[in-house]
């Protein structure tokens, strides 16, 4: 596979990152095991308070931190809902398209980051916009602070890697749950996230194929790259466990985002999902890479495609993009307005 490594390449190795994280459980009054499975498995509100780890937030850039109520999408058409199911529960939002309100094109599931909120990661994305112009649904989980101090997704956590458990049974019960009930196509339901977000969403299409069409990772990370908290900052800083090929279920469709001055979520872990979806597909494949201009940054645009002409994987890195969404708005945190429209490109690839 042809890789493209870009010059600012940096590694994000946190430093004495044990230490923190046993000084921050200590401070929560955690035990050094917080992925027990009994504790993983129970419903949400039975679970440990937290893990209280703020895996992204303590060593994150500052990129335009706002008061994510400040700027609210049209409450007109948001609705405020709870999904519960034997695995647990979670609030959510739903954006429905006034241009298309009784046959939605599809459906996408977005999953905000840590120390975000669904309002917060709408307005970033400007992902309602787009729903608007083509008339799909956006849901919008919320990770509460009493599942996760940092409102982080649990993707390190083994009892939320697993299919029929932990977060991914609730976000995918969750998402069957909206699409049935406002008639979306079958096999028109999409996952993305960033960050926390964007690993939580690669491992919902590993579990949950049959559920998710495609999904989109913009700054995450491979599923099973780590299994409790000292090996997710191992992950982040680019040395994660990479699984096996053929460990889990042939990937879905994915379109993979991740910036080269990424100095939180090293950008070695986009190449990492891609590598490990193409090891899990067809043995012959078509690579075909494009490098250009966008919003203001260079890009490098691989694609992978099997014999058929069918594309599989979609890979862009994005030049001196940080830990942020690319072509974001300023009204949302983590974003930056430079570089390429991940929102729109995320809509192309699912709906193309």
């Amino acid at each position: 596979m042809k890789t493209y490594f870009p010059r600012r390449w940096q590694s994000a190795a946190p430093s004495s990152a044990h230490d923190l994280v046993q000084r921050t459980l200590a401070q929560h009054g955690l035990a050094a095991d917080p992925d027990a499975a009994a504790a993983a498995c129970a419903p949400a509100q039975h679970r440990p308070r937290s893990l209280a780890q703020d895996i992204f937030a303590r060593l994150r850039q500052n990129v335009g931190k706002i008061d994510a109520e400040s700027s609210q999408p049209d409450d007109a058409n948001f609705l405020d809902d709870q999904f519960a199911c034997a695995a647990g529960s979670r609030r959510y939002l739903t954006y429905l398209p006034k241009s298309a309100p009784h046959s939605p094109k599809g459906l996408i599931v977005m999953l905000h980051g840590c120390t975000q909120n669904p309002r917060d990661f709408a307005n970033g994305t400007r992902m309602n916009e787009l729903a608007e112009q083509h008339g799909f649904i956006v849901v919008y989980p919320h990770q509460s602070r009493g599942e996760n101090a940092q409102s982080c997704w649990n993707w390190f956590r083994r009892g939320d890697q697993r299919r029929d458990m932990g977060e991914p049974a609730i976000l995918a019960g969750l998402a069957q749950t909206v699409a049935a009930k406002h008639g979306v196509p079958d096999g028109k339901i999409f996952a993305a996230g960033l960050s926390a977000g964007a690993a939580m969403a690669v491992i919902l299409g590993e579990t949950y194929p049959d559920v998710f069409a495609a999904i989109g990772a913009h700054s995450g990370l491979p599923a099973g790259s780590a299994k409790d908290v000292p090996s997710a900052f191992a992950a982040m800083a680019g040395n994660g466990t990479r699984p096996p090929a053929g460990s889990g279920a042939v990937g879905v469709r994915s379109i993979v985002l991740h910036g080269t001055a990424d100095a939180t979520v090293h950008p070695g872990n986009g190449q990492q999902i891609v590598q490990h979806l193409l090891d899990q597909g067809p043995r012959q494949t078509i690579q075909t890479e494009e490098r250009g201009q966008a919003g203001g940054r260079g890009y490098c645009r691989t694609v992978t495609t099997n014999s058929a002409g069918v594309v599989l994987v979609e890979h862009w890195e994005i030049e001196g993009l940080g830990h942020a969404w690319s072509g974001g708005s300023a009204s949302g945190s983590y974003t930056d307005a430079q570089g390429l429209d991940a929102s729109a490109e995320m809509v192309r690839f699912f709906f193309g």
